[in-house]
């Protein structure tokens, strides 16, 4: 099974030369019968990736230690979610399963993109096929999961104990969704490049494909936030590592580029805007796997530290950026203009927004690079940490976040902001009313953080606005406006949804951020600490066996008044295979917020250092990003962006049918 699998690779490689050079040329020579091998490529393409991805899956179950990279990252006594996970807990398994997404993505450009044009249908999955040639050649040259070792070891060595998380099952996949999904906007991108030509059905048939990786990449970063937070023991959600920032970068300028196609679809402007944000943020993807993988930089998150790879990804990165962008300045030139708006309008705000956004990726680029060009240049070794980030970033996320409820609500072409103001009136009274509440009411809450929260729920009530204006509220009867309501198109409930999650999202991160409070005590069995009004009593430490790991579990007792609340259990753990200690933080939900415990060092008389934080609506974090991401899905699920199966207009029997309500 191990040789079927190597070989499988070998020809998903072959196939994704075909599928990059036969199409390419059938359309330079208007060849129909070349063209045509464009789809049946891509799909054999993904069987044989995803029969690979399944034997190297199949030998992790079954615990075969003749594979280096199953010896290396697997034991038999770990149990079976982690055995699975930990096919993509490793450099190896991980970029078969980036390599695995890419060609799934060409396979539904394939199956679903039956109504694209022939050539564009053509051109697209060849550059997705050369793309995915890379990433192969670069796993067989230099990252083959598939090698033996002889005599195959009786035992492994075990995955890397912070990566034995359920965490890990949802977050990789996810990320990858996010980060390959921008392939296809960016292969899409090329291909009008390569035909010269670009409108508003091509944003069209962009779009849906920059929503599914927008959404998908907005439940990776979540979802890693979260596992960082309860995993790691540290406390915290967000730290602005290099690898954090590696994600989040093409999230902002993936942001960017779907409000870019938005306009260009309703009004085809902002072309060039919006192919140098299809390149640019599959870019900033691809520069993501080099950090990774390179080695240039030490992270939790890194995988990999051979200068070969990272050479190697290196290359691929320069090929692909350089060569894009190369041929955008070719063609740039030559794209028609497109439509003209007035600078108050949905189009200028839209454009407002670009400009934030990819400013605010610019700084979050130079902040992640600058500490590897100075020591490439210098030798000398910094570090670029949160303050950096705090104050270039945050200047630029607030007032972008203050305009975001203008936006919807102006009209195309040319708006009218005094009347778009006056129906903002109520979100901004409710919003000014809870700074007042959060300022003279919540203990430790200064001007700052009841701004801030304040600015998050005049994203919530401005997104709420958007849907009664829409609906006629205030001018039409209730029956009248729930019509409307039923009526309004899913994208519009899309973009409500996730503007008004994005605001719960700051609510979360400037809630915990300036609210938190930490206490750090050496405690014995017995003793007890205040937190934040509960009072934290320590039980003892309890030694406890796991199927692969030993650990000493710290119990504690909180209560509130002297009425007992709950227990929450902390551990250290040791992993035996590995002798590699872990902490695991014990944590109690209260409501939004939590009761966060971490043990610490023992001391010489018998003591454990114990570190508690409160965390208000820290929950409200990752709670956002759900909402975000159900906004983006429900836009998904508007009829209008559904490019594979458009629907059929029925024909009506009688003129005295009733009409359906527009959209």
């Amino acid at each position: 099974m191990v040789e079927i699998g190597h070989f499988a690779l070998v020809l998903a490689f072959a196939l994704s030369l075909v599928q990059f050079a036969v199409p390419l040329a059938g359309t330079r020579m208007e060849d129909q019968r070349l063209i045509a091998v464009a789809g049946p490529s891509a799909l054999a393409g993904f069987a044989l990736t995803a029969l690979a991805f399944a034997v190297l899956t199949l030998a992790y179950v079954e615990s075969d230690f003749s594979l280096a990279n199953v010896w290396e990252n697997s034991h038999s006594a770990k149990p079976m979610l982690y055995k699975i996970t930990g096919v993509w807990g490793n450099h190896e398994g991980s970029m078969l399963l980036w390599v695995l997404i890419l060609s799934f993505f060409g396979a539904l450009v394939a199956w679903f993109g039956k109504n694209l044009p022939a050539s564009l249908k053509a051109n697209v999955l060849s550059v997705q096929g050369l793309v995915g040639a890379a990433f192969l050649l670069f796993i067989l040259a230099t990252s083959n999961p598939f090698a033996r070792l002889d005599p195959a070891p009786m035992e492994g060595r075990d995955l890397n104990p912070i990566l034995q998380d359920v965490g890990l099952a949802i977050h990789p996949p996810l990320l990858y969704l996010g980060y390959v999904g921008f392939s296809i906007c960016f292969s899409f991108a090329v291909a009008a490049l390569i035909e010269g030509r670009i409108d508003a059905a091509w944003a069209r048939w962009v779009r849906p494909w920059t929503l599914a990786a927008w959404i998908f990449l907005t439940g990776g970063i979540a979802m890693g936030s979260y596992w960082a937070y309860y995993e790691l023991g540290w406390g915290g959600w967000w730290f602005w590592d290099p690898v954090e920032n590696a994600s989040f970068l093409p999230w902002l300028s993936g942001t960017a580029l779907l409000h870019s196609a938005i306009v260009m679809e309703k009004r085809s402007a902002l072309k060039i805007w919006t192919l140098l944000l299809a390149i640019l943020t599959f870019s900033l993807s691809l520069l993501g796997t080099f950090l990774v993988r390179s080695g240039v930089l030490t992270s939790v998150h890194a995988f990999a530290t051979d200068p070969a790879r990272g050479l190697f990804i290196l290359v691929i990165l320069i090929f692909f950026i350089g060569g894009s962008l190369a041929l955008f300045a070719l063609r740039a030139g030559t794209l028609a203009q497109g439509g003209l708006f007035h600078p108050v309008s949905r189009e200028g705000a839209l454009v407002l927004n670009n400009l934030f956004l990819t400013t605010a990726a610019a700084t979050v680029l130079t902040g992640t690079l600058y500490p590897l060009l100075v020591e490439a240049v210098t030798g000398d070794k910094i570090s670029v940490g949160a303050p950096f980030f705090n104050l270039t970033f945050v200047p630029l996320a607030v007032p972008l976040l203050a305009a975001v409820p203008f936006g919807p609500l102006l009209a195309w072409k040319r708006g009218d902001l005094w009347a778009v103001s006056q129906r903002l009136y109520a979100a901004l009274g409710g919003a000014l009313a809870v700074v007042a509440i959060v300022f003279f009411l919540v203990d430790g809450a200064g001007v700052a953080s009841a701004l801030g929260i304040g600015l998050a729920v005049w994203l919530m009530l401005g997104a709420l606005t958007d849907l009664a204006t829409k609906a006629g509220a205030g001018k039409e009867r209730a029956p009248v406006v729930l019509r409307r309501l039923k009526g309004l198109s899913r994208s519009i409930y899309g973009t409500a949804f996730a503007h008004f999650g994005l605001g719960v999202t700051v609510l979360g991160i400037v809630a915990v951020t300036s609210l938190e409070s930490e206490h750090i005590a050496v405690m014995r069995p017995g003793d007890t600490m205040p937190v934040a009004g509960y009072t934290l009593q320590f039980e003892g430490l309890q030694p406890h066996r796991g199927p692969n790991f030993t650990e000493d579990q710290g119990r504690f007792v909180y209560s509130r008044g002297g009425v007992r609340v709950g227990e929450i259990v902390s551990s250290k753990r040791l992993y035996t295979a590995r002798q590699m200690p872990t902490t695991e933080a014990g944590i109690a939900t209260r409501g939004f917020s939590q009761l966060y415990v971490a043990l610490g060092d023992a001391t010489a008389d018998g003591g454990i250092v114990v570190r508690a934080w409160w965390k208000p609506q820290v929950l409200l974090i990752w709670i956002g990003g759900l909402v975000m991401m159900a906004g983006g899905t429900v836009s998904l699920l508007d009829r209008r962006l559904r490019v594979g199966a458009p629907a059929r207009r029925r024909t009506r029997p009688t003129a005295t049918t009733a009409e359906a309500p527009a959209e």
